[in-house]
């Protein structure tokens, strides 16, 4: 009989596996380090993650939602649900690797008073039937609020939350309203007003890509003609 792993060979396999999944964004374009950025909100970093670009790979995509999947498979599951373009594509790989084939529901996010909200189509209402048991995806997990949204949203309609998958995990808390945020990557990168910022203080020249983009490019659109 194999014996346990370790502690050690644990965290070991999870820092393998974490750069192995930093190396996949990387090479999507989506994971950007190594270098003195300007975020939007005026902050400096050194390391930049661009959702609109983590899902564009397919072959990666399904890769990654089939490990969160094997993490949950233990676990039945009824439902998937997330929010976001990037977070539905993730989600919808995670589905299809779970071998409880759950089915797939999606939310929307807004901003309604200057609060956050969380809106599910009443569509999907009848789906969440009671005790369902749901798995929340999201592609990127900060503050956490989205997901205790979509738990309230799930626990309002009779539902109970499983669990947490996401692809990368930005918060120190492994769990969240008491459930389980399994991520593939676990890594905060701390940001600084200009005035505090190490890098500035290094004469690191300073990176206004990312800030230039969403200033100046605009996003593509066609028309009806009338």
């Amino acid at each position: 009989m194999t014996p346990p792993a370790s502690k050690e060979d644990a965290l070991m396999d999870a820092e393998v596996r974490e750069k192995i999944h930093l190396e996949i964004l990387k090479r999507t374009g989506a994971y950007h380090a190594n270098d003195h950025i300007l975020l939007p909100s005026g902050q400096h970093t050194s390391e930049y993650i661009e959702k609109t670009l983590v899902t564009t790979e397919a072959s990666f995509t399904e890769g990654l939602g089939a490990v969160i999947a094997r993490h949950f498979a233990p676990w039945p599951i009824d439902v998937v649900l997330s929010t976001g373009p990037g977070a539905l594509i993730l989600s919808h790989c995670v589905a299809r690797a779970h071998p409880s084939r759950p089915i797939l529901i999606y939310g929307t996010k807004g901003v309604s008073g200057g609060k956050r909200r969380v809106t599910l189509p009443a569509e999907f209402h009848r789906l969440i039937r009671q005790a369902a048991k749901v798995l929340i995806i999201e592609d990127l997990v900060s503050s956490g609020t989205t997901v205790r949204l979509l738990t309230q949203l799930v626990e309002g309609l009779g539902g109970q939350v499983i669990g947490i998958g996401a692809l990368w995990r930005r918060t120190k808390r492994a769990e969240i309203g008491g459930k389980e945020i399994f991520s593939l990557v676990s890594r905060d990168f701390p940001t600084y007003p200009p005035d505090t910022c190490p890098l500035c203080k290094k004469g690191v020249p300073l990176n206004q890509e990312f800030v230039k983009r969403k200033e100046h490019r605009k996003p593509s659109s066609a028309q009806e003609k009338t």
